[in-house]
């Protein structure tokens, strides 16, 4: 028996001790000062001992037949072969593209969370092993946060309201109103990039609840915000979160209770944002009943709801899910200026935040970041926004206006994905498929089958976080520890850690020296950790050296005594904290947007009808609005083969949620199986049957391995019930090329005689002759 409290292992979803047995892991303790461990941690029990493990180097049949070419790719057998062959393979590809083809050729993005790691970041080592050989084309952005990654700099000069908020602490102590758009779900607190060794979230919403502080939460679900907070539940349509803020913004401007000191200190561009509030640019005021309207909500409870808000210390949230829509970036634009408005930016628990509820958003932090193993500079300086990827396989040489500049697309040939799922985090997968299947070659690294790994002609099995030592600590420094991830087992059957992948990768493609520096993986990590504890003592932070910490497990960095608030110092003298702006100040209305001339992007807040909504013709056709939130049993699609995640299906496919009246004008019950369609496909989902979503809304969760009945076939229904077969493929605007994919309309009728769900069974698998 093997259970040393000193030897965790460090994951996106917690910090845990395991329990050994015969080289097998039976258990995982979560660590002791975790106050809310996260349930489906439990599931790496299963996963790592998986039949679905990919144990040795694979390659497509077809590929390994008849060499690089499009193909149909996701139904096809593939073949066991050495290390020695695979890393032959990779690297003789990788150099004819780049000799026929030219390295912006291959298209190696990789997005994705991978692992929780820092030695071996699949993607981090993919970029430097490329940027060795002359670079690659790179993908930019995020799906989680993308429109407000573009959006936030023009308006308040970087992205701290997303990466270090007002810190909890300052919202427990000084907040009397949270008015939540889009919630503060628990669910999506239970993980976080890079790591999480304890979960706080659910310990400060408790001290909220206690408190008594009001809350409203504005979104088409009730569980969106926790249920001891007694929150008003404003149950509005989708998309209609600008709408809703507008009207908001409205009265406080009609009826003089805008603070306009605040507005004219600190902010720049309100008389040319006004106009457009007050109808006068239109005709059409922007006021309560307007919105009410649009959002269906009564205008009386938007109103009165403007007059709470400036007579109370106010905390007004947005979801990340909130700007995952068309137009998504106007949303976050409509928030500050309601916030200026209220004027309490800077403030201890007033003002706004972005994605509390999401990871360690919001929770006493160290400040200081923990290095990482360095990719280099991509020497093409080719890149894409990351959720235009199918537009680039299938639009080589065309482009797409970006952030005020034109991105040309590249003829990708190879598509090298390492530590992702683009089968779960991508839109309109029948799309994608199309695209995907356009190239010569796909590159995958992968611990398991997933659906990426079926869709690839090469595949590298790569050692999950139980099977390697590593270091280990969230990239945003939103979790105050520091773990030393040590292997619990070794690696099954022939798996590899990362960085042994790529190193000798790097040797074959004959950069092998400077790739590791002369550092192996263990001298890597025994690095990072020194450059981390050289930034620490510049903060005036003492950590132990190497061997005191590894031999202990895991340090923590305290917190800071003061809570961090938020733009405090700009308030205070916003001539000596001058934003990132080009005013220096907040901009309600942007010269810089209003330049690029983006018909779909104004350069100021403005609501602008998204191309799916509950109020658009569409509707008459597929009358009710899906939203593709996250899963409470999973990370995004990790781990779904897991006990956690197939406890909650529904005969065995991923539940949705429907409002009763919804159900009943359907003929529909709890526990069917049904169709769920939109313009692009369709999926087959358990139904829920629920009052937690509003009439009109359904909700599927991301996740569910996409499970094609015609594998390979871009127009299959989806057995399992992936909502990306369902979703929207299209920019969130010119501005920032985000995904749009809660902007999606649906119909669902019952499924008589389903298909088996087979997400879970092994691909074709044909050993070499002789």
């Amino acid at each position: 028996m093997n259970d040393i409290p000193a030897s965790p292992t460090f994951t996106h979803w917690g910090l845990f001790h395991p329990q050994v047995e015969d080289g097998r892991v039976t258990g995982l303790r979560p660590f002791a000062a975790d106050p809310h461990p996260t349930a489906f941690g439990q599931s790496l029990i299963d996963a790592v001992h998986s039949p679905l493990r990919i144990t040795q180097p694979m390659v497509r049949e077809g590929w390994l037949d008849k060499g690089p070419a499009p193909a149909k790719r996701g139904g096809e057998a593939f073949v066991p072969v050495s290390w020695e062959r695979a890393i032959d393979l990779v690297a003789g590809e990788i150099d004819r593209v780049r000799g026929a083809h030219g390295n912006t050729s291959i298209y190696a993005g990789s997005y994705g969370w991978g692992s929780a790691t820092t030695v071996n970041h699949p993607t981090q080592l993919l970029h430097r092993y490329l940027n060795l050989l002359g670079g690659y084309t790179d993908s930019v952005g995020n799906y989680s946060a993308g429109a407000a990654f573009y959006i936030l700099p023009h308006v308040v000069g970087s992205l701290e309201a997303i990466v270090m908020p007002t810190d909890w602490r300052s919202i427990v102590e000084h907040t009397e109103l949270v008015v939540a758009f889009g919630g503060l779900p628990l669910k999506n607190a239970q993980a976080d990039f890079g790591g999480a060794a304890v979960h706080e979230t659910p310990m400060y919403l408790a001290q909220l609840a206690r408190r008594g502080v009001e809350c409203v939460l504005i979104s088409p679900l009730r569980d969106d915000l926790a249920g001891n907070l007694h929150a008003q539940w404003l149950p509005a349509r989708p998309n209609t979160d600008t709408a809703i803020m507008l009207a908001l913004a409205h009265t406080l401007y009609a009826e003089n209770l805008y603070d306009r000191d605040f507005v004219a200190r600190y902010c720049v561009g309100f008389e040319r944002f006004v106009p457009y509030l007050a109808g006068q640019s239109d005709g059409q005021p922007k006021d309560a009943d307007w919105a009410a309207a649009i959002a269906g909500i009564p205008a009386d409870a938007i109103r009165t709801l403007a007059r709470r808000m400036v007579s109370k210390r106010t905390m007004i949230n947005c979801s990340l899910s909130v700007q995952r829509q068309h137009h998504g970036e106007l949303a976050y634009w409509a928030l500050i200026t309601l916030a200026a408005m209220v004027g309490q930016i800077g403030l201890p628990g007033g003002g706004f935040g972005c994605g509390y509820g999401t990871g360690g958003t919001g929770v006493p932090r160290r400040h200081f970041p923990i290095p990482k193993l360095p990719a280099g500079r991509n020497p093409t300086g080719a890149f894409i926004p990351v959720a235009r990827v199918s537009d680039m396989l299938l639009n080589p040489g065309g482009s797409c206006e970006f952030n005020g500049q034109t991105v040309r697309y590249p003829d990708a040939r190879i598509i090298y994905w390492a530590g992702g799922n683009p089968f779960h985090h991508h839109q309109d997968l029948g799309k994608l498929l199309r695209g995907w299947q356009r190239v010569d070659t796909v590159v995958v690294h992968d611990a398991w089958w997933t659906p990426i790994a079926r869709h690839a002609d090469i595949v590298l099995p790569c050692a999950t976080a139980l099977e390697r030592d590593d270091l280990s600590s969230a990239w945003l420094m939103s979790d105050r520890y520091i773990a030393a991830n040590r292997a619990a087992i070794a690696p099954i059957g022939q798996a590899r850690a990362e960085f042994d992948i790529f190193a000798a990768l790097a040797a074959r493609s004959g950069v092998g020296e400077a790739f590791t520096e002369g550092r192996d993986a263990a001298g890597w990590l025994r690095h990072v950790y020194e450059e981390a504890r050289a930034g620490a003592a510049r903060m005036q932070v003492e950590l132990p050296d190497f061997e005191s910490f590894w031999a202990a497990g895991y340090v923590e960095v305290p917190a800071k005594a003061e809570p961090h608030v938020m733009l405090a110092g700009f308030r205070a003298d916003p001539e000596a904290h001058r934003l990132n702006t080009p005013s220096g100040r907040i901009e309600l209305y942007s010269d810089a947007i209003a330049g690029f001339g983006y018909a779909d992007c104004p350069p100021h807040p403005a609501w602008l009808e998204p191309a799916e909504w509950l109020g658009s013709p569409l509707a008459a056709q597929y009358p009710l609005h899906l939203i593709t939130n996250q899963p409470r049993t999973r990370l995004h699609s990790q781990l779904d083969m897991g006990r956690v995640s197939q406890a909650s299906k529904i005969a065995g496919r991923e539940p949705l949620w429907m409002h009763p009246n919804d159900a009943a004008a359907r003929g529909l019950h709890d526990g069917d199986v049904v169709r769920v369609q939109s313009p692009r496909g369709a999926c087959l989902a358990g139904l829920h049957v629920t009052d937690l979503v509003r009439p009109g809304v359904v909700t599927l969760a991301t996740g569910a391995w996409y499970d094609p009945a015609e594998p390979g076939n871009p127009d299959s229904l989806c057995k399992h019930g992936n909502p990306n077969v369902l979703t929207l493929d299209i920019g969130s605007s010119a501005l920032a090329q985000a995904p749009s994919s809660q902007t999606t309309l649906v119909e669902i009728s019952r499924c008589e005689n389903p298909p088996p769900v087979t997400a879970m069974q092994l691909p074709a698998i044909r050993l070499p002759a002789g």
